[in-house]
């Protein structure tokens, strides 16, 4: 998670990302309502400009704004949660990702090939299966009795809400895997909660947050 409150505005101002962060106290309800308010307005509005940016900013702008995707681990977080976010907000509401991202990919593929003078027939295939590994509230009784969690257990209690990991005074954390800590997903959730986080082998690693 991106905690940088100063960088350039995007969708959302300096004033805003310090009240989602937390270091923003409203002095009234309706203050707080209508912050939220403002950032739903421009989260929908930011997602309807994506619409005349694929059809109208020219291609050296769109090659300059990716084209140090390859090493800036930054925007790549940032596109993943992205993604993210329009999975989890449309799964919410009822409606399939892929009904948004199968059109989406085939006519970039369409795009792209005519663009070779070709033409291409596209089948797009998006299959998620899920298995329940863990309930989240076995979760909350492990970190309660200071047992290990994985990375994206600890995720998930995070953004599920209920449950504050920083009333600990440290989170054993096991089984992290190559992913978590080539992209930095480990220090990045250290961040967010405040904590230092120290490894303790390979596959295991602490997240202090004694004094928080």
């Amino acid at each position: 998670m991106n905690t940088d409150i100063d960088r350039e505005r995007g969708v959302l101002t300096p004033a805003d990302r310090a009240y989602l962060l937390g270091d923003r106290e409203m002095s009234h309800d309706q203050s707080k309502r209508n912050a939220e308010a403002r950032i739903r307005r421009r989260i929908r509005a930011a997602v309807l400009d994506f619409d005349l940016f694929l059809h109208t900013l020219a291609e050296k702008d769109r090659r300059q704004v990716f084209e140090e995707a390859a090493t800036d681990e930054e925007f790549r977080a940032g596109l993943r949660a992205m993604l993210a976010f329009a999975y989890l907000g449309l799964e919410e509401s009822g409606t399939d990702f892929e009904t948004v991202l199968e059109p989406a990919v085939r006519s970039c593929e369409e795009f792209l090939a005519a663009s070779g003078d070709e033409r291409v027939s596209v089948d797009v295939r998006f299959d998620v299966e899920t298995t329940i590994e863990s309930s989240l509230s076995g979760v909350v009784s492990r970190l309660e009795a200071g047992e290990p969690v994985t990375p994206r257990e600890l995720f998930t209690v995070v953004m599920q809400g209920d449950h504050d990991p920083t009333v600990h005074d440290r989170i054993a954390i096991a089984d992290t895997d190559a992913d978590d800590l080539r992209d930095g997903f480990l220090e990045r959730l250290a961040g967010y909660l405040g904590g230092e986080l120290r490894y303790v082998t390979d596959s295991r690693a602490v997240i202090d947050l004694e004094g928080e």
